[in-house]
């Protein structure tokens, strides 16, 4: 049987665990390290407590069980890397027949001491992580431990599943030979975000009238938390440069999510509404005479923080997407999200997905990291006719769950674990 460890049922990796049960073909349970996001806990970089909206439904679907850990990493619930196993996984291994442990990357001191009883135990290590070769290295004493480090954490893993071109690069510039890098892309349900989009076209001006967004406006959204790592006050600067332009369509930035930039980003705009104020539209012009119409900075509305299930008015409303993250920013799974609801992206190039998912569509919607110039250049260059959204779902295509499942299903023969030929559940 397959162990899946992961810290707690999170909102991308679900979904692929129920794709995984659906199909059929491989066991597998998944271990959980604690219930964070199931129940409602605060998020410091979000300001704010939360749940993920999927709820329960989080936990149904696949089988799955909850480990214990030390009573004490309930005091700092936002730092994973603070749980501890308590117990040995020994007996559970054996009476599970456990041939294969995958855990979601090595930043987690748990994992690390999962990998160390499953090499007592026999069992093989699988991993898949999200860093990537993109950032700068940094000076050499640096770069030298580092990569001392991590080649003997890597000599323990016995397959890598990698989610993309960068993250394969940097396996392989850390020693990892290519017999043991297998694919397995990073997704989101796009079938979900499909047919949420569909369901809301019809019902696209209604949105864009709730939250302040002209007709004929050009609509840019940003999703995500209002932190330094984001980079949202970069969308403002470049929108700063498409509105001096004056031959450009007029510009909304739409802004969704919470942090501690917040109050930056509303001085930087002229806010046309923001769901977190007492009040929004044409009267926070009345009450703030520097948010008059002739103001040079560019108009802007604050949507809030959006669920998973709410989000898809957001890609339905926005006629882009831009995600201007720096080297944090590993993937960008907001980028699935926003492709496979059938909206062009522009990232930096800085963003872990743009090789994968950004580039293959048009190499223009792919920024130098920073560069508010290169940004408002891409971003003029979407007409928003069917040209920008030309070739978004071959792409989400080759971003699907079922890619994953089919590398999963080849290893867990090479594993020896036994692959059922039939599905368990008839008709799915």
């Amino acid at each position: 049987m397959l162990v899946i460890l992961t810290t707690h049922p999170i909102q991308y990796q679900v979904p692929l665990w129920q794709a995984l049960a659906r199909d059929g073909r491989v066991p597998f349970e998944v271990w959980f390290l604690c219930d964070h996001a199931v129940r409602a806990t605060h998020d410091p970089e979000f300001g704010r407590a939360f749940a993920w909206d999927l709820g329960q439904g989080s936990l149904e679907g696949y089988p799955h069980r909850f480990l214990p850990i030390n009573g004490k990493w309930s005091l700092h619930p936002s730092d994973f890397f603070g749980i501890r196993l308590r117990g040995a996984l020994g007996p559970l291994f054996r009476e599970k027949r456990v041939t294969a442990l995958w855990i979601q990357g090595w930043q987690k001191y748990a994992y690390w001491q999962a990998v160390a009883q499953a090499h007592r135990a026999g069992v093989e290590v699988w991993l898949r992580g999200e860093t990537n070769d993109l950032a700068p290295a940094g000076g050499v004493l640096k770069v030298w431990l580092k990569g001392v480090r991590l080649r003997a954490l890597f000599a323990r893993v016995d397959r890598f599943l990698c989610i993309g071109a960068a993250n394969r690069r940097f396996y392989r510039k850390h020693g990892v030979a290519e017999r043991k890098l297998f694919s397995a892309p990073y997704c989101v349900d796009n079938a979900r975000f499909a047919a949420q989009a569909t369901e809301l076209r019809s019902q696209r001006s209604e949105i864009r009238r709730r939250w302040g967004i002209a007709e004929e406006a050009r609509c840019v959204l940003f999703c995500g938390k209002f932190i330094p790592k984001k980079r949202p006050l970069d969308v403002v600067a470049a929108a700063k440069r498409l509105a001096d332009d004056r031959t450009s369509a007029p510009i909304l930035l739409l802004f969704v999510g919470s942090g501690e930039l917040g109050a930056d980003l509303r001085a930087a705009t002229e806010v046309v509404f923001d769901a977190e104020a007492s009040v929004s539209g044409p009267s926070l012009s009345s009450l703030n005479p520097q948010l008059s119409t002739g103001s040079s900075r560019p108009k802007a509305s604050f949507a809030g923080f959006l669920n998973q299930i709410e989000i898809s008015r957001a890609y339905v409303a926005a006629d882009v997407l831009v995600l201007p993250s720096d080297h944090g920013e590993t993937w960008g799974l907001v980028v699935n999200e926003a492709m496979a609801s059938g909206l062009p992206c522009v990232v930096s190039d800085a963003v872990g997905c743009g090789e994968d998912l950004v580039v293959p569509v048009d190499t223009a919607r792919r920024f130098p990291l920073g560069d508010a110039v290169a940004l408002a250049t891409a971003l003029a260059k979407l007409s928003g006719d069917d040209e920008a959204t030309a070739g978004l779902a071959e792409t989400v295509a080759r971003h699907d769950f079922s890619a994953t499942i089919t590398t999963l299903i080849a290893l867990s023969q090479r594993a020896e674990i036994p692959v059922r030929v039939t599905k368990l559940i008839p008709g799915r």
